[in-house]
């Protein structure tokens, strides 16, 4: 019996592979950890034939979990870390390492490009701001600082393509990513005029074929499934990027309801549903990212903040090493249940953090590859808890801003992503965005939504409406109303947190310029 989907996520840290039996049941997960190489001048590179072996390796754990696996998978779908730059030969094989979504290197390139009055042209075809993360930048520095990739290069993935690849033996990339700096969104095709206005006319050649996994899918090859432990021949989807199945999981579209999804991980993700090509609300900014859903002439428009629990880490981190000189030695869960009670007792509102603390800067929904973190209107009075606070009001803060620039703010967000799980957090989030908080009980969505649209693709469901109503709706929490009072407290600190990181600008680059706002320069 074909009674499981194996749903793959290969994040930029772990690699999961998770089973899922028709009705949406999550059956058993195996991870592995990843990991980076961070070069000299902002560059972050990942070894594409380790992450292979990784993913190959979960697939091979989960059929140890999973009694008769093998037999039972009715399909594979494969999502992955977005944006990067994946470069493979004319013989299948990586071309250096892969460039990731958190390489910097691009970042003065991006930034000349910005300003140029063309580059408008270029975002009212792709909705999408172009920043140091996308393929488009990425290209360009690597023409200019190591041509020989370049040229040795037949194709350029991005991480779930790259595993596609070594799945199937197809090159291929999918609508989402294909379009989102190349693209028409109109249409899900290339433009050549994006191509063109980008510089990129010779590495045209470089770019996939755009395979919807809603239509088409491919057969695990031999020797994939010799090192995975599955069936040569087991259909094979290529998901969407990563963050649209983490939102399809999660409960972005819905029929019903006008909601948000926000994500908050390592970065911070925050996504409205356009429901139509006319629905798309395009930012004067020329910022944030306009992605195609696996549900036809639907898209997930997306501010997406560089860092977002990153900062929390950091706070987390001071908190650990002070601990330490006293002979103590917090744990992880124990200093997230600490944050919970300095978010609580400390007052609201007396501090104003910028929560931009990733070496890259931000791209939501403003585009700064200078731009870090700091705090404001400290004073004598102001303790750790009250620190501790302001981190958490500046993420909040954060979506705000992003959710402002795609319209108008959503009623209820779906919240997911590690930092979910705080009662404080989910409060403050939903003060500061006037809306209700609502988590659901799905513990990989990133994974599902990959595995959703192959049961679409494979015949289980007959539409992705379907598939939602079996897969997602059952397992949302109930919606945990907005404090307002809380909320006018947040409604009179928002412009002052947006007028902060307008005037800050001129001190990040200047910083930059010296070489202090990351060790290196920027």
């Amino acid at each position: 019996m074909k009674d499981v989907i194996i749903g793959i996520d290969a994040g930029t840290s772990v690699i999961k592979s998770v089973a899922f039996d028709t009705n949406g049941v999550q059956l058993a997960m195996a991870s592995m950890p990843n990991v980076y190489d961070t070069l000299e001048g902002g560059g972050v590179e990942q070894d594409m034939n380790l992450t292979w072996r990784k993913t190959a390796e979960t697939l091979r754990a989960l059929g140890g979990k999973v009694s008769g696996l093998a037999e039972r998978t009715a399909g594979i779908a494969v999502t992955g870390q977005g944006d990067g730059t994946w470069l493979v030969g004319r013989d299948g094989e990586p071309v250096g390492g892969g460039l990731l979504w958190l390489d910097a290197r691009a970042g003065e390139i991006v930034r000349a490009a910005r300003q140029d009055p063309a580059d408008r042209r270029r975002y009212e075809l792709t909705g999408t701001g172009l920043n140091a993360c996308q393929q488009g930048g990425q290209l360009q520095w690597l023409r200019r600082a190591e041509p020989e990739r370049i040229e040795a290069a037949a194709a350029a993935f991005h991480c779930k393509d790259w595993l596609y690849h070594k799945l199937t033996g197809r090159i291929a990339t999918d609508p989402s990513e294909g379009t989102l700096t190349f693209g028409d969104y109109r249409t899900l095709t290339y433009s050549d005029e994006v191509v063109s206005l980008l510089g990129l006319d010779d590495e045209r050649r470089l770019m996939p074929e755009i395979v919807n996994g809603l239509e088409r899918h491919d057969a695990l090859g031999a020797d994939a499934a010799g090192q995975t432990g599955l069936l040569a021949g087991t259909p094979v989807v290529l998901g969407y990027i990563d963050i649209v199945c983490t939102a399809l999981g999660a409960g972005l579209y819905d029929r019903t309801a006008d909601v948000g999804c926000s994500i908050v991980g390592s970065t911070g993700m925050h996504m409205r549903l356009a429901r139509s090509v006319e629905a798309v609300t395009l930012d004067e900014r020329a910022s944030g990212y306009t992605i195609a859903m696996p549900v036809p002439g639907t898209y997930a428009q997306l501010q997406s903040n560089m860092a977002a629990t990153l900062n929390i880490d950091w706070v987390l981190r001071l908190a650990r090493d002070v601990l330490s000189i006293a002979g103590s030695e917090p744990g992880h869960g124990e200093l997230m249940r600490a944050l919970d009670r300095w978010v609580t007792t400390a007052e609201p509102g007396t501090a104003l953090y910028q929560p931009y603390i990733s070496e890259a800067g931000e791209r939501g929904p403003f585009v700064d590859a200078a731009a870090r973190a700091g705090f404001v209107g400290l004073s004598t009075r102001h303790g750790f808890a009250d620190l501790a606070r302001a981190v958490v009001e500046g993420l909040a803060f954060a979506g705000r801003d992003c959710y402002a620039a795609m319209g108008e703010l959503p009623e209820e967000i779906r919240l997911t992503g590690g930092a979910a799980r705080s009662p404080s957090l989910r409060r403050v989030f939903g003060a500061a965005t006037h809306a209700r908080m609502r988590t659901g009980s799905r513990q990989e969505a990133g994974a599902a939504g990959a595995a959703m649209i192959a049961a679409v693709r494979l015949g289980v469901y007959p539409s992705m409406e379907a598939c939602c109503d079996a897969w997602v709706t059952p397992l949302l929490g109930e919606a945990e109303p907005c404090d307002e009072t809380l909320a006018r407290t947040y409604d009179r600190l928002f412009p002052a947190f947006v007028e902060a990181h307008q005037v800050l600008r001129p001190v990040w680059r200047s910083m930059a310029g010296r070489g202090t706002a990351n060790g290196q320069g920027a």
